[in-house]
């Protein structure tokens, strides 16, 4: 079993999303550098957020996951920068 670290504002972070109408499945206890949340948003976007406190950085792990990883994924600080990222990406 893995012992997943979760950041303080990851339930911050959920709250907010699923406040907004999103969709929020946990992916932190996956490990191995996967993301912490997934995001769907309108049956269309699947967005995936690493979240990290205002001066968290990532991990080894983390790190390479991201470096391998060809699609989308966002590093998030705050409730208000994952909602404000969400609908930036949509107003596109």
């Amino acid at each position: 079993m893995i012992k997943a670290k979760v950041d303080e504002n990851q339930r911050e972070i959920v709250d907010a999303l699923r406040i907004a109408g999103y969709k929020v499945q946990l992916l932190h206890r996956v490990g191995e550098g996967c993301p912490d949340i997934l995001v769907g948003v309108d049956g269309k976007w699947n967005i995936l957020m690493e979240i990290k406190v205002e001066k968290g950085k990532l991990n080894d792990k983390q790190r390479m996951w991201h470096a391998k990883w060809s699609g989308q994924v966002s590093i998030i600080h705050s409730a208000r920068q994952a909602v404000e990222y969400i609908r930036g990406l949509t107003a596109l």
